[in-house]
């Protein structure tokens, strides 16, 4: 399941500005000042490089498509341009360039999303045609959305508030929206879906609350206490591919896992206990009681959790098999890879298996010690779609105005740039990938 969130700010250890796993899971994208790595994580004691570019400086977006050849690059050089390459060729396949900085890159075997602060981009990734632009969404200034990855519906989530936690659900196969879910009194932190994209979980900025609803109805299927006694910064929330449970990570020193089960009252008739009673009594009681204290009273609490030795910092958290276990992955700011093992049947404290550096050294090749402990007091919650959003001179022939709201260009205005690679570029296991056949027209 793919996570997606920038792992900090351009002053993380190490250059570390974003980090992001892909749509199962299997491999995690960097993006750092002098380039990006792209890493798998199918084992535990190792974390092989698959591949690693210096072309492009201070990338703040790097996202894969599954585990094919195709990877999309932002950079802070040019935030209003996204780059898509196929990395073992070594080949851009196209480049498109947008009227505001790039906050955040979505992708599936069907679609590609572009998310900018007051608008989506919704591209057919098979020839990287644009098919619709959604105009004047509300405002999103760390380009908060998520994508299903089943490609077979491509559900489409962002904010349909920027002052209260509604979720649009947007039907990017057949580009109709779909429903509003109103999911947070605050606005929103975090949003995913899982993996069949019939779930979406989301957390608002408060950060205490984390809630599940069923796609595409919108219907709240569990509500789980993160904890009450502080706000905090939810950075990222990941389901595990069978959907059992949710993790979520924020920039405390605590990742939670939620377990996503229906509490049969006949089972608790069969063997009665005192936690079975205690519940009967809150779920009778609850009834004499406002909706908003009952609520409280039938949230679960976290199944497992892991205390991490830093805080303050942002992580990303994603749930994976690895060689055929269940484990907990969390992408540091630190500029490491944490990888824990969690007991699917008692849950409690997840125990440390691994710690895997994302980089060679402690500091960037001819950095200062001074260098390197000034980029580190940066502010932990600024994330790289913030940093995105600094104005930044960007060539006039990178400006767009005018998209029509079918996604058509009106006459007279910039056409995107795209330059295609010679040839059709396919991607690899192309009975599961589909090929991006690009023409130059």
């Amino acid at each position: 399941m793919e996570t997606r969130e920038g792992a900090d700010g351009p002053g993380g250890p190490d250059g570390l500005i974003c980090a992001s796993f892909n749509q199962d899971t299997t491999s995690l994208a960097v993006g750092t000042k002098t380039g990006y790595r792209l890493f798998s994580v199918t084992q535990v004691d190792r974390l092989d490089c698959i591949h690693e570019s210096a072309e492009t400086p201070d990338v703040y977006i790097v996202e894969r498509l599954f585990s094919s050849s195709l990877v999309v690059v932002v950079s802070l050089a040019m935030p209003r341009r996204m780059n898509v390459y196929h990395f073992k060729k070594g080949t851009e396949i196209c480049n498109y360039s947008y009227s505001n900085n790039i906050l955040a890159v979505r992708l599936n075997r069907q679609r590609l999303i572009v998310c900018l602060e007051e608008s989506i981009y919704i591209h057919n990734i098979k020839d990287m045609k644009l098919l619709k632009t959604l105009l004047n969404t509300p405002s999103n200034p760390t380009g908060l959305c998520a994508l299903s990855i089943n490609h077979s519906n491509s559900y489409l989530a962002y904010p349909g508030s920027a002052t209260i936690g509604e979720i649009i659900i947007y039907d990017a196969n057949n580009l109709s929206t779909v429903t509003m879910i109103p999911a947070h009194d605050s606005p929103l932190a975090a949003i995913t879906f899982n993996a069949s994209g019939t779930k979406l979980a989301s957390a608002s900025e408060r950060g205490t609350v984390i809630r599940v609803f069923t796609v595409p109805e919108g219907v709240r299927l569990f509500e789980f206490r993160r904890g009450m006694k502080r706000y905090v910064n939810i950075s990222s929330l990941s389901f595990s591919a069978d959907t059992q449970f949710l993790c979520a990570s924020s920039n405390t020193e605590t990742v939670h896992i939620f377990k996503l089960e229906q509490h049969s009252p006949s089972r608790e008739e069969e063997s009665p206990t005192w936690s079975a009673y205690v519940g009967k009594m809150f779920s009778a009681a609850s009834n004499y009681l406002p909706a908003q204290v009952s609520g409280m009273m039938n949230q679960d609490r976290a199944f497992a959790t892991v205390r991490l030795n830093i805080f303050g910092l942002k992580n990303i958290c994603a749930l994976a098999t690895i060689q055929k276990l269940p484990r907990l992955l969390v992408a540091s700011s630190d500029g490491h890879l944490y990888i824990y093992n969690v007991d699917p049947q008692d849950g409690g404290e997840c125990v440390l298996v691994n710690k895997h550096r994302l980089f060679d050294s402690e500091m960037e090749q001819g950095e200062s010690e001074e260098e390197s402990e000034g980029r580190l007091s940066l502010p932990a919650n600024q994330s790289y779609a913030a940093t995105a959003a600094i104005p930044t001179a960007v060539p006039s022939s990178a400006a767009l105005t005018g998209y029509s709201e079918d996604g058509g260009m009106k006459k007279g205005d910039v056409i995107p740039e795209h330059e295609f690679a010679a040839g059709p570029v396919c991607l690899d296991d192309e009975n599961e990938f589909p090929p991006v056949s690009i023409q130059d027209n």
